[in-house]
């Protein structure tokens, strides 16, 4: 048997870019098996919670594995709406999430959750935009500056040797995000980081997986108020893990 994923879709207004994504995905992940998939809308407003909703009951009718969505009364951000969902599934045994645009496809999720399952579910696997292995990746160049600039400083800063903390597809052993949950505070667009460095404070090891990438409009990143913010909750980071805020073990 095929182990257990949890796998979640945030989405803040977007309606737009999700149907065919969800289809494609529901397609894919229906042909793996053990896999169960939750949207979850990250208080849009009422309009949009509407169109999303019908968006997941019209998919439902042919892929089971769609569970009914996660409705958030208010905005909390990314990673409020990825926790959110993730703290409350108590029996997968991995806790994915992966961004609704379809920038990553439904292919090269199928294919990371197959890599993570040849693994015992004590590390966790991220994603990476790196051109290597036969993978492409076509990004907006500004973009792919910023986050370049913002990938060196996260690892000078925090002392990690990472190359892309923010692409939006990870996997992680459920047993090992609840060992960390209690220390993540963030819930911005920088929420991956500090996932990040809690896990490896804990003891667990986190592999990143060069994956194909290509970049749909739409994004909700704005290129010259949210990196000022997410350099701001590095250095957060950074000082929390100074003054002993380190993640429990690993049992």
């Amino acid at each position: 048997m095929s182990s257990s994923v949890y796998l979640v879709i945030p989405c803040y207004q977007e309606s737009g870019r999700i149907s065919r994504f969800l289809g494609e995905l529901c397609d894919e992940t229906q042909k793996l098996g053990g896999v169960s998939i939750r949207v979850v809308e990250d208080g849009s407003g009422d309009a949009e919670a509407r169109r999303l909703r019908d968006i997941v009951a019209a998919q439902q009718n042919r892929s089971p594995h769609l569970l009914p969505p996660l409705m958030l009364p208010e905005n909390l951000g990314k990673g409020g709406a990825v926790y959110a969902a993730w703290r409350e599934e108590k029996n997968a045994e991995w806790l994915a999430f992966v961004d609704a645009d379809g920038s990553c496809s439904a292919l090269e999720v199928a294919r990371l959750i197959r890599i993570a399952r040849e693994d015992a579910p004590r590390s966790a696997f991220f994603a990476s935009r790196i051109k290597m292995l036969g993978k492409t990746v076509e990004r907006d160049f500004c973009r792919h500056l910023l986050g370049r600039v913002y990938a060196s400083l996260v690892s000078e800063l925090l002392d990690i040797p990472v190359y892309d903390s923010q692409c939006g597809l990870k996997l992680v052993p459920r047993l090992c995000f609840q060992a960390v949950q209690a220390r993540l505070k963030i819930h911005g667009f920088a929420f991956d980081v500090e996932l990040l460095v809690a896990l490896l404070d804990s003891g667990c090891a986190v592999h990143e997986v060069p994956i194909s990438w290509h970049e749909i409009p739409g994004g909700k990143v704005h290129l010259l108020r949210d990196p000022v913010r997410m350099a701001r909750d590095v250095l957060k980071i950074k000082a929390a893990r100074a003054q002993g805020g380190s993640a429990a073990s690993l049992p």
